[in-house]
């Protein structure tokens, strides 16, 4: 079985959403959904402990190339995110995924074009893009 399309998947979302078809209802149970996304994150490292965290500032210098300063960078994160964390995980970015499809939805917005235009703006910016 092949995997479904953006465009599948938009229609497939429009066709789901009963409850929910108030702009706000949508905006609102999106927010929510990140942030169950990140409560599941935060039960890794603390309930869990399949995964650590070990933020500090970050050390960059302005004399490293870009290659090097990627390199340098940490993301603070160790360990792997087990069986049972990646299965919640999944499930709690599939809301959200299932949610911005709705905002998208509600907005007359194509899923599709909006990975698109981000995609070329991260190719043509590269690591610009989210200075």
């Amino acid at each position: 079985m092949s995997a479904p399309t953006l465009d599948q998947f938009q229609q497939q979302v429009s066709e789901l959403l009963l409850r929910h078809r108030s702009l706000l209802d949508v905006m609102s149970k999106f927010g929510q959904s990140s942030a169950s996304v990140n409560r599941a994150v935060t039960k890794a490292v603390t309930d869990c402990g399949c995964i650590e965290l070990n933020a500090r500032k970050q050390q960059y210098s302005d004399e490293l190339n870009l290659e090097n300063a990627k390199e340098t960078l940490q993301s603070h994160l160790s360990g792997a995110v087990c069986e049972h964390c990646r299965d919640v995980l999944k499930a709690e970015l599939g809301r959200n995924l299932f949610y911005m499809t709705a905002l998208c939805n509600q907005l007359n917005i194509k899923l599709d074009e909006v990975i698109s235009d981000e995609y070329d703006k991260c190719s043509t910016l590269g690591l610009f893009n989210l200075t």
